[in-house]
């Protein structure tokens, strides 16, 4: 009796004035302090790193073609998760609890997965977007406009809106589950269970497929690319200037297709284990720890701090954009001559 009394008392509940609260995690405290130093570092380069994404689409015409707009729209999808998602995730993956409620679970859940979904999805376009213009660029300048990628873009929020609330809110999701929820469920507790059908079907429409089109889309834009600057570099003999400026066009097609190549990769990196223990575990009946699983849901988060950070490093049009707008706004420089694009 006087070990279980110890016991009960060592044990730290999210409400500790309910005997049906959930455990508080035990964590040493430096190993508390080190996650939410790295948590918040994430979160601040996820919400601004983005934020300059946006600023500078909307504020230099110079970027506003279909496919920034695509890119300022994932950006606002990866700045949304930053801002309204990753900060409670932190709290309830750090602490263990969650204390906002069952509704404010739903709605965060909810949230979770509309932006990351719609991040995924906007990736999606922008490899089709790129195929074209790539592969196909007279059909592309005719025929994508900013008002058609505004049409898609808004139509992809929709989806990815009306997909994660009807989901989570319906509970079509743990359809099946009720006894095992009821088992384990705590107060304090936010957790978002799968059965086997939506297992399946979750990462197959929102993550397999736009991945398999992405990856074969690349794949193509990939060879294309190799073959535009092979065909350039061998126009070197033309002319002393088009030598020249065949060289920068080869280059530039060799940069393009590396950076397709980096954001596919980062994309893979980030997702593709959270996903595939998304659908693996109702079939080993929810063997995976929550630690474990917390850590993939950061893993996948860390592609919406990646993104910028992509663009902004490969991309010259950005890093142009980001030195102007820093310096302007934030150093307070004022030259003239920077505020045009090279």
């Amino acid at each position: 009796m006087t070990s279980n009394q110890t016991d009960t008392e060592n044990v730290f509940l999210c409400y500790p004035l309910r005997l049906d609260s959930c455990p508080k995690l035990h964590r040493l405290t430096v190993v508390k302090v080190a996650m939410y130093v790295f948590m918040v570092l994430m979160i601040i380069i996820t919400v601004f790193g983005n934020l300059l994404i946006i600023i500078s689409v909307s504020h230099f015409k110079h970027l506003q073609s279909p496919t920034h707009l695509i890119v300022r729209s994932l950006a606002a999808s990866d700045c949304l998760l930053g801002s309204l998602v990753m900060p409670y995730s932190m709290v309830r993956s750090v602490e263990g609890c969650w204390y906002l409620g069952d509704f404010v679970c739903k709605v965060h859940s909810s949230l979770d997965m509309t932006f990351c979904i719609s991040s995924i999805l906007h990736l999606s376009l922008i490899s089709i977007d790129r195929y074209w213009a790539i592969c196909d660029p007279l059909r592309y300048k005719m025929r994508i406009t900013n008002n058609i990628v505004t049409v898609f873009t808004s139509s992809t929020w929709l989806f990815s809106f009306l997909y994660s609330f009807s989901v989570v809110f319906s509970g079509i999701n743990a359809v099946g589950l009720e006894m095992l929820i009821l088992q384990i469920s705590c107060v304090g507790s936010c957790v978002l269970f799968f059965n086997k059908q939506w297992g399946l079907i979750c990462p197959i429409i929102t993550f397999f497929l736009p991945g398999t089109i992405m990856s074969s889309l690349y794949v193509k834009i990939f060879h294309v690319a190799l073959k535009h600057a092979k065909v350039m570099s061998q126009r070197v003999t033309v002319a002393a200037a088009g030598g020249l400026k065949s060289q920068s066009s080869a280059h530039r097609e060799r940069k393009a297709a590396k950076t397709l190549a980096i954001v596919i990769g980062v994309f893979y990196f980030c997702w593709l284990p959270y996903f595939t223990v998304t659908a693996l575990d109702p079939f080993f009946n929810y063997l995976t720890p929550a630690d474990v699983f917390d850590a993939l849901v950061w893993f996948a988060y860390f592609n919406s701090t990646c993104n910028p950070l992509i663009y902004g490093f490969f991309y010259p049009c950005f890093q142009n954009a980001f030195t102007i707008l820093i310096s302007t706004y934030v150093c307070g420089v004022k030259d003239s001559n920077s505020l045009t694009f090279k």
